[in-house]
């Protein structure tokens, strides 16, 4: 077993290596593909569908309030007046953009798998980011493991991608993950309400239900995405081993046999039905991949049924 922080470092440079790498042109042109598909699934839907509404200054009629001093003259109904004899001005419903937080999960465990999930997990999140700006939509796509270090405001426009693309350039990848401290570093923050999006592989020791209690709660709509890797729905693995807990650098000796590989199988099985069933038992949407799934045919299962550009 080699040095554990030598170990670390080494996927750290890896993954790093494979993120600089892939933002390049032909990732964009990637992503103009998946945005043309997201439109035709969005045909016939309006644009509404996309918003919510508040009492405002729109042009959509919502009802009347009495007249307080301060209101503005030009919101009188002066027909209402010369019916009632009384002040009443006219409110309005305006249309307000929900922003989307991408929160993408960059802790030392996501720094493994073949393919590596935090290559997969961020190329899932750059899409589902460029595909809300595509639509119109504010986004802001930050990187955690144990905390949100860095807060970025949503912004608008596809343009947009390169400087989401410097941001995530300047990340620091690995830590110990945290979702319930990372959920509670996004709300102390007080962001504007609208949805989050958490991509992460759920491998941490606090649980995942404060982080979604803490989110809903605090009344953003909540989007989870599990990333798995290939070698953790099969490992191949057998006899007396040495294994790392990459993110808090112990080691442990086991022996693995079947009857162990069954039972971790069966544990691993449990684990994703639970989050699957605490998701949807709050009509939450669930989706779980695996680190070697095509991009598109997830994005396009995300798109008919996440809410992300809804």
């Amino acid at each position: 077993m080699p040095d554990p922080k030598k170990y670390v470092k080494s996927k750290v440079e890896n993954a790093r290596k494979l993120i600089d790498n892939s933002m390049n042109k032909d990732f964009l042109r990637e992503l103009e593909r998946l945005f043309l598909i997201s439109r035709q699934i969005m045909a016939g839907r309006t644009r509404a569908e996309r918003k919510t509404k508040k009492t405002g200054s729109g042009l959509e009629f919502s009802e009347h309030r009495e007249y307080v001093p301060g209101d503005d003259f030009r919101t009188i109904d002066w027909n209402l007046y010369s019916r009632l004899d009384k002040l009443f001005v006219r409110l309005y419903e305006e249309e307000e953009d929900l922003p989307v937080y991408v929160l993408f999960d960059v802790s030392s465990s996501m720094l493994e798998g073949n393919p590596v999930k935090l290559m997969h997990a961020f190329r899932l999140s750059a899409a589902l980011s460029y595909v809300a700006l595509a639509h119109l939509d504010r986004v802001s796509m930050m990187p955690f493991s144990g905390t949100i270090d860095k807060f970025f405001l949503p912004g608008r426009g596809k343009a947009r991608m390169f400087k989401i693309f410097h941001q995530i350039k300047q990340a620091e990848l690995g830590g110990v993950t945290d979702l319930e401290k990372a959920a509670r570093s996004f709300v102390y923050r007080k962001p504007r309400l609208g949805k989050v999006v958490l991509v992460s592989d759920f491998l941490t020791t606090r649980g995942y239900r404060e982080a979604v209690n803490m989110l809903r709660y605090h009344k953003y709509k909540v989007i989870t995405i599990q990333v798995l890797s290939p070698q953790e729905f099969k490992p191949v693995l057998n006899g007396d081993i040495e294994l790392l807990d990459i993110e808090t650098g112990k080691l442990k000796s086991i022996t693995v046999t079947k009857n162990l590989l069954r039972a971790y199988k069966s544990e691993l099985k449990k684990f994703i039905m639970e989050i699957r069933s605490f998701c949807q038992d709050r009509s939450i949407p669930y989706f779980n991949t695996r680190s070697d799934d095509k991009l598109e045919t997830l994005m396009l299962d995300v798109f008919r049924k996440g809410g992300i550009i809804k």
